[in-house]
């Protein structure tokens, strides 16, 4: 065999893995640079992972699957590691760490772990097929070259943002091995409405409780935009949206709109109720909700029940979303090469030996807010350490 271990995908999961492997270690990848999905993450500054990640952050048909990988190699395994390459780093919100300078800062982390593991980086460099041979695996590059390998890791990532080069490579090869791959669809991702129903309240933010009908709840800012929602809580309940589906909205979560507003009819009852509600929310989302909600008259001249109404229209304002952004701006795919298929520890598939599956490629998802970056390091880690171990 030419190599021990080749990798396909030179993201977070492909570099960690390289990092740990052993061996002749060889990683190509297809974009002029490595981890460029890295470098344009967290506004430049790479969330790169939070202090409050489980299991219970993560999305999969099978949700224990990532508990193997993810308990040992832990955040905190990954932030001694960026302590260790002194880069300094903060907590933003909601224990999302990111970089203080610039996300390139993690890219070199990764390349120096890997230089200094002994394996090699190709760049612009795209695989055309692959084959499985006698003790490991045949691939044949665009430029017809062939090489062989005892190990082959799929890092190849999902289908979001496709102008970074973004495919289905990587089920693409699962299928061919006859492994099974669950249904995929974009997430992290602004929703969208047909009828351009909030283009005049585009920019528009505030905070909101969103709840899609199959998912937990997310509280934080939610975006109106010329499209549709965005923000935060949106991009997470996206992740657990479904077409056809309804999602509620609880405008200003942390406030009492009820009791807010039988106060106010008190102390400022002769005042417009549009008027006193813009104390609340932003004044253009109470111009734009004010039909709807019949917001006429002065507070004075609503009743108690007439004021609870107005605060459950508040909190729990359902709207039917026509569809997504998709894979364009969604910040990872959902589903993937299906967990049945591969063991837990090693992330190997059950049924090829020497061929593994890593990353986003792999039917496990995390939330917003560094979670993603978490599974690529402990997935990586633990395919990396397993093939190490296994020469």
């Amino acid at each position: 065999m030419d190599w021990d271990t080749i990798i396909i995908g030179a993201g977070a999961a492909g570099l960690m893995c390289a990092a740990h492997s052993g061996g002749r270690t060889l990683v190509l990848d297809h974009a002029k640079k490595a981890g460029e999905k890295i470098r344009i993450s967290g506004g430049g500054r790479c969330n790169f992972t939070n202090m409050y990640c489980e299991p219970a952050n993560f999305l999969s048909e099978n949700p224990h699957f990532c508990k193997s990988a993810l308990s040992r190699y832990t955040q905190w395994d990954f932030v001694a590691l960026v302590d260790k390459h002194g880069i300094k780093w903060h907590e933003k919100t909601l224990g999302q760490l990111f970089c203080d300078d610039t996300a390139k800062d993690i890219v070199a982390l990764l390349v120096d772990e890997l230089q200094s593991a002994g394996a090699q980086l190709q760049l612009q460099k795209s695989v055309s097929n692959v084959q499985n041979i006698e003790g490991g695996f045949l691939l044949t590059l665009d430029d017809g070259s062939r090489i062989t390998t005892r190990n082959l890791v799929i890092a190849s990532g999902g289908k979001s943002i496709p102008k970074m080069g973004a495919s289905g490579f990587g089920y693409d090869i699962a299928r061919q091995f006859d492994l099974p791959v669950t249904e995929i669809r974009a997430g992290l991702v602004p929703l969208t409405f047909s009828n351009g129903d909030f283009k005049s309240i585009s920019g528009t933010a505030v905070p909101a409780r969103i709840q899609a009908s199959r998912g937990p709840s997310f509280e934080e800012a939610l975006l109106f935009t010329h499209r549709g929602l965005s923000g935060p809580a949106i991009l997470q309940a996206s992740s657990y949206w479904r077409e056809g589906e309804e999602i509620s909205i609880h405008l200003e979560p942390n406030l009492d709109i009820y009791e807010t507003l039988r106060n106010k009819r008190t102390s400022s009852g002769k005042k417009n109720t549009t008027t006193v509600l813009s104390d609340i929310l932003p004044a253009r989302l109470v111009e734009f909700l004010a039909p709807q909600l019949d917001l006429k008259g002065n507070l004075a001249d609503h009743s108690d029940i007439r004021l609870q109404e107005i605060a459950r229209a508040l909190t729990d304002w359902r709207v039917k979303p026509s569809g997504s952004e998709g894979y364009r701006t969604a910040e990872v795919t959902i589903g993937g090469v299906s967990t049945t298929a591969l063991s837990s520890k090693t992330m190997e598939a059950k049924d090829v030996k020497g061929l593994y599956f890593i990353g986003e490629v792999v039917d496990v998802t995390g939330w917003l807010g560094g979670f993603n970056f978490q599974w690529a390091w402990s997935s990586g880690w633990a395919a990396g350490t397993a093939i190490c171990s296994s020469l």
